[in-house]
């Protein structure tokens, strides 16, 4: 899976799309259970402070004075976080929780109302941050109102001490979403990918014979493209269809003129020019030799092979290896055939035929005294042919099957054979390959794919 896979990116983007969204979640909730426990301490701190503001008096000679009893051990403990003051603002008389120790909150002069409790965020001792709950009550001694300021407030660090650990609690749940996410991501991209999968598996299906159009079970958002890709295997072979019939028409309208320069030839040597008739009959036998086989190169390049093929090959190579033992040529060579029980290639039978039937017509007319054909199974279907003959130069064994190539001309033939051997062959994706011989003479590989 590279950078350029459609699932590599789905996954890199499904990916980010979970970090983000689980960081957004993490610092979300962390900013709730902050604003949570910031209001369950205010609560607290309220609380406090509606029980110093009941035990807060006046004494006869004016000093004030709480009777308030707070549970809480933290407001005994020297610099404990926990902090509760009542002020008198006409007169500077102060009081103080034990906690606070020397040290006093200095209010902000802001103007109270009374009874209302105010929040403030305050300077405390030791470098201490507070959280404040504050409120005013007026107090008559004298005939005079004394307004009395009442706070009650506590170390921030609490706060951020249980946001952390909030935090750092809820990592470990956040790890195993990201992780439960991330692999759901993967089944929706592997589920939803599946069906172009599958259209791949068609098209290898249709390249390899066994299906002709690709299935219309498909999701749709697929179709299009399946049914753009059916039309595009309908109109090329319709445009091979025409491009056979094209090729066939040709084939046939050359076969009258062949037939009255064979006629012509007939009547030449009637007349006694045997020298320019055998020269008509030998041009008359190249072309249609050429036009068969250019039957044959149209037939295997179209691209139109049988479904499923299969050819077994032992069987064509003894019918073929019999046919040219009664030809003159071949009634005097050594034939040696080594073939297994059953060898079965992925090549129609006739395509077979023309490929071996021009590999042994090619090895009899150039050996002096032996033809030796071996098929073996393996990685396929290999079929070995050597002979005896003179052989061809190193140089000049990648040029053998190429179009129109002839490496001698002391010989008969158009130097088609061995260029059709090599379009049958790569035309069912096999291959081809030349090397010398053990005898001296031309060994040709064929290498086929098995039938399934």
């Amino acid at each position: 899976m590279t950078q350029r896979s459609l699932r590599f990116r789905l996954l890199a983007s499904a990916g980010v799309s979970v970090v983000v969204a689980l960081l957004v979640a993490g610092m979300s909730l962390t900013v709730i259970f902050e604003h949570h426990v910031k209001r369950r301490i205010g609560t607290e701190l309220e609380t406090y402070l509606k029980q110093i503001v009941a035990g807060v008096s006046l004494m006869p000679d004016g000093r004030i004075t709480s009777t308030a009893a707070l549970a809480d051990p933290r407001f005994d403990q020297p610099l404990s976080g926990l902090y509760w003051q009542v002020q008198d603002e006409q007169r500077p008389r102060l009081l103080r929780s034990r906690s606070l120790w020397d040290d006093v909150i200095t209010l902000p002069e802001d103007r109270l109302e009374l009874g209302t409790v105010h929040e403030h965020d305050l300077p405390g001792p030791a470098g201490q941050s507070l959280l404040v709950r504050e409120r005013q009550i007026a107090l008559r001694h004298a005939g005079d109102e004394r307004r009395i300021r009442i706070i009650v407030a506590t170390d921030k660090r609490s706060l951020a001490e249980a946001r952390n650990a909030f935090a750092a609690d809820m990592l470990p749940y956040l790890a195993v979403m990201a992780a439960v996410l991330l692999a759901a991501a993967w089944i929706q991209v592997r589920i939803g990918l599946a069906p172009l999968d599958n259209v791949r598996r068609g098209v290898m299906e249709i390249r390899s014979g066994t299906s002709r159009r690709l299935e219309s079970l498909h999701p749709d958002e697929v179709m299009p493209l399946v049914d753009e890709i059916n039309g595009l295997l309908e109109a090329q072979e319709k445009t091979i269809e025409r491009a056979r019939a094209w090729t066939a028409d040709l084939a046939h309208g050359l076969k009258t003129p062949l037939m009255v320069l064979t006629a012509d030839a007939q009547r030449l040597r009637d007349e006694g020019n045997t020298s320019i008739a055998e020269d008509l009959d030998q041009l008359a036998e190249t072309m249609r030799r050429r036009v068969d086989r250019e039957l044959i190169r149209a037939r295997v390049r179209s691209g139109v092979q049988s479904r499923r093929a299969r050819a077994e090959v032992a069987g064509t190579v003894n019918r073929i290896v019999r046919t040219l033992k009664r030809t003159p040529r071949g009634s005097v060579l050594g034939w040696t055939v080594e073939t297994t029980d059953r060898a079965d290639a992925a090549i129609p039978g006739d395509d077979l035929t023309e490929l071996l039937g021009n590999i042994l017509e090619n090895a009899t007319k150039w050996a002096n005294e032996m033809v030796t054909v071996a098929v073996a199974t393996g990685n396929g279907v290999i079929i070995t042919v050597e002979d005896d003959g003179p052989g061809v130069p190193a140089d000049q064994l990648n040029n053998l099957g190429l179009r129109g190539m002839r490496l001698d001309e002391q010989k008969q033939g158009t130097g088609l054979g061995l260029a059709i051997a090599r379009d049958i062959v790569e035309a069912y994706h096999g291959e081809l390959i030349f090397s010398h011989a053990p005898t001296g003479g031309l060994a040709v590989v064929v290498r086929l794919p098995a039938a399934a």
